[in-house]
């Protein structure tokens, strides 16, 4: 047993003390069918968000820990690939979508969102400093204080939710 091992773990993470990364996939419902990530992937993620360091999962899986973090690299790159993916599909769908140039107040922001919303007959469900925290959140450092510095494209649902993304120019 190395140092971090739960008592009773053997090579290919079973003992009664720490789930197996296929337990963890089990109670998560992952299908390799229907995911973006393989199956070793799944199993590196399951096992680090249930707190096991790199090194431990490389012993559980039998590989070497520098296998495990190119791993673990490559599931989150997916996983950020799958979401800009979801983003870019809710934006093609919104009703609303509004361009939010580089430059721009976020104070700003409200007016440019509820105007779209009236012309499109949408009710946006958000009051306005609700819907600049929404924006900020999401955002992240493509906003500084008031300032928006990276153009974004603000989307509305029909049903009134916000989603917010960087406009990516090809």
């Amino acid at each position: 047993m190395t140092d971090g091992d739960a008592p009773g773990d053997d090579a290919d993470g079973g003992g009664s003390d720490a789930p197996t990364a296929a337990e963890l996939l089990g109670q998560a419902g992952f299908d390799a069918d229907a995911n973006v990530l393989t199956r070793r992937q799944a199993e590196v993620l399951a096992l680090r968000e249930h707190g096991l360091r790199q090194a431990d999962i490389a012993d559980r899986l039998g590989t070497s820990r520098a296998n495990v973090s190119s791993v673990e690299a490559s599931a989150r790159e997916n996983v950020e690939k799958a979401r800009e993916t979801v983003s870019f599909a809710d934006a093609l769908s919104a009703p609303v979508r509004v361009r939010v140039e580089d430059g721009t107040d976020l104070y700003d922001v409200p007016d440019l969102v509820y105007e779209a919303c009236d012309e499109a007959g949408v009710k946006v469900g958000y009051a306005a400093p609700e819907l600049m925290k929404i924006v900020s959140d999401a955002a992240g450092d493509a906003i500084h204080g008031r300032e928006v510095r990276a153009e974004l494209l603000v989307g509305v649902t029909s049903d009134g939710q916000v989603r917010v993304r960087r406009a990516y120019e090809e």
